[in-house]
């Protein structure tokens, strides 16, 4: 078994977050036995298939049912008497903890907290209905909370609630809007930890049209409100063309379909991209690209995501997330390929046994995601990898090189899941769905895959601590910064691969280092190489375009969405979000969130102030020039 190698801070949000812990509080599990304990879990999910002539139908049981098979002694003994399903299943789970334990790739959070511990909910992404009426509401959010205590996060649509003093006609009086019970959703997610080991998250929801948009748009610019919510406006094809052409469009009442009034398009997007300056939201979702590649239009449409943006989901449903990272994927200055190959098709099998391992918070979720057993695999440790190839990040290089990526995963993820059809059988909605050549909804590709969908890049936060990379597809944020964690505990993060290469050229030193962390970019310091200065690109020191250029050609080849912030400097205007929203509306991103720096009072990432005294630079600088 590979000999495990964390850095401080992974073994700190370890011992902190996912290590098991006694009734005291005392953590009783090392971080292999984490990696044991959830290959384990999940390697057992393969019995439902090389048992089944055994135990009749073992693969249609339901997860509560097919739990307390494995728990018997008759099942255990059955296992012992058949060597070559035991060996299988003893082979899966190696394959599985190399895969974490070489930190080659993490599953999402929930997986690691809960599997094989009696919560064993394992997906990370929900999306919830919100109908206009009070039932669905506080349905919506009971589940919510439910789902908020076994570590995962919600999305919501909110567009189908009535308009503020809209009609209630069973009580003759006036409805309170959409924020109202945005509002609502918020306060009751404050009072609950994840599972005791995060804070809450969600994301909300309104469509461009709905009556309520201006109060959706600025409700975080005025109120320090929604806190634990993440918000996106659903653009059109229809309200874009608007924004184009300087024409107004239709605001349209939910409950009666009516036209309200005309708006003009331009003010209602110069006023997103003037909030999103000021505060950070909303970001965007764009609803008609979302749904052309909706791979079970049948079913109906997608009008929410999961709280980071990455995940479209249909009503009720859920999936579970892992990532590669691609740090490990280098080797010689290249690319390794075939090692590539390999973690992506035991990923997306370790991926399709979180399914029938995860134990669902309510009856339709499970329903609808047994139905399309929508997976996501991603990628972390993008700008490690470029940096090892030393590519600049805001390169065309750079570009050509995510796109190459992304297009082999994708090809690799299409061929995993379709070898797991041919044992396991086709996702049960495949036969509606867009890869068959029979069905009306065909798109030209027929693949009888296992998955409806297959990746995801999702911004890898903990995850990417835990393997020592660079989160998801974004730039370094900071050659050296600080992670402040739900709890307050802070982290200070000094990026690796800057470290070695400053020590290779006789350049590093401590309080260098601090003084480093203080300015977080390398770019203006001329005593540094410039080729070093080139490689060393933070994320403010990056055109927006080249951001957007990377998240295009990532989604170009992924089935779900890219989750990506393009990080502006503090001094972004207004005219720079309205061109990067547009940028990424016409290269067919699917949604996009801007952060200019110092935003916000509560940003989780930031640079270490470090008073001017505290340093004594003065012979170090001196002798570096």
């Amino acid at each position: 078994m590979p000999k495990l190698k964390f850095s401080n801070n992974a073994l700190q949000l370890l011992e902190k977050r996912y290590l098991k812990k006694n009734n005291e509080g005392k953590v009783i599990e090392k971080p292999e036995d984490l990696f044991k304990r959830v290959a384990n879990n999940i390697a057992l999910a393969d019995t439902k298939y090389l048992l089944k002539d055994e135990i009749p139908n073992l693969d249609n049981k339901n997860n509560q049912e097919y739990f307390n098979i494995v728990k018997t002694k008759e099942f255990k003994s059955l296992l012992r008497k058949n060597k070559k399903v035991k060996s299988r299943i003893e082979k899966t789970e190696k394959e599985f903890y190399n895969l974490m334990a070489n930190l080659d790739f993490l599953p999402n959070s929930p997986t690691l907290f809960n599997a094989g511990r009696s919560l064993q909910q394992l997906a990370a992404c929900f999306v919830l209905p919100v109908e206009d009426n009070l039932d669905s509401i506080f349905k919506a959010l009971h589940y919510a909370a439910r789902i908020s205590k076994s570590g995962s996060g919600t999305g919501f649509n909110f567009s189908k609630l009535r308009p503020k003093y809209d009609v209630i006609e069973s009580v003759t009086g006036f409805s309170s809007g959409p924020l109202s019970f945005m509002k609502i959703f918020d306060a009751v997610t404050e009072q609950i930890k994840l599972g005791g080991l995060r804070r809450g998250a969600h994301m909300g929801i309104l469509r461009v049209d709905h009556p309520d948009i201006e109060e959706f748009v600025t409700i975080k610019a005025r109120e320090k409100v929604l806190e634990n919510f993440n918000i996106s406006v659903a653009i059109t094809d229809k309200f874009m063309n608007a924004v184009q052409k300087n024409k107004d469009y239709s605001l349209i009442n939910p409950r009666t379909q009516e036209k309200v009034k005309e708006e003009s398009a331009e003010k209602i997007f110069d006023l997103i991209c003037e909030t999103a300056n000021k505060t950070g939201d909303p970001g965007i979702i764009f609803l008609d690209k979302i749904n052309k590649d909706n791979p079970t239009p049948s079913l109906g449409i997608l009008e929410a995501t999961d709280s980071c943006g990455e995940q479209p989901l249909l009503p009720h449903e859920s999936a579970n997330l892992g990532s590669i990272n691609l740090s490990n994927m280098v080797g010689n200055g290249n690319i390794n390929f075939n090692k590539l190959k390999n973690v992506v098709h035991t990923a997306i099998h370790f991926l399709d046994n979180v399914i029938d391992m995860c134990r669902y918070p309510n009856p339709e979720t499970k329903e609808i995601v047994y139905a399309n057993r929508k997976i996501g695999l991603g990628i972390m440790g993008f700008a490690d990898m470029l940096i090892k190839l030393k590519i600049p990040y805001n390169s065309e290089k750079a570009v050509k090189t995510a796109e190459k990526l992304i297009a082999f995963i994708r090809k690799e993820a299409d061929n995993a899941s379709m070898n797991l059809a041919k044992q396991r059988l086709t996702f049960p909605n495949w036969d509606g769905s867009i890869y068959n050549k029979k069905s009306k909804h065909f798109k030209g590709k027929h693949l009888p895959l296992r998955n409806a969908t297959r990746l995801t890049l999702a911004p890898t936060g903990s995850i990417s601590i835990i393997a020592n990379t660079s989160f998801g597809i974004e730039p370094l944020f900071a050659l050296s910064f600080v992670r402040i964690l739900d709890d307050g505990t802070e982290f200070l993060i000094v990026d690796k691969n800057f470290k070695e290469t400053m020590e290779k050229n006789k350049l590093y030193n401590k309080d260098f280092m601090k003084y480093i962390a203080k300015k977080g970019t390398i770019q203006n310091m001329e005593s540094i190489p410039k080729n070093i200065r080139n490689t060393f690109v933070v994320s403010y020191d990056i055109n927006p375009e080249y951001h957007v250029k990377i998240q295009a050609a990532f989604q170009r080849h992924v089935d779900n969405a890219v989750s990506k912030t393009v990080t502006l400097p503090n001094i972004a205007t207004v005219e720079d979000i309205k061109n990067t929203y547009m940028l990424a509306y016409k290269l067919e991103c699917k949604g996009i969130s801007i952060y200019r720096f110092g935003s916000r009072d509560d940003q989780v990432l930031f640079l270490r102030a470090v008073k001017e005294e505290q340093i004594n630079l003065t012979n170090w600088l001196r002798h570096l020039r």
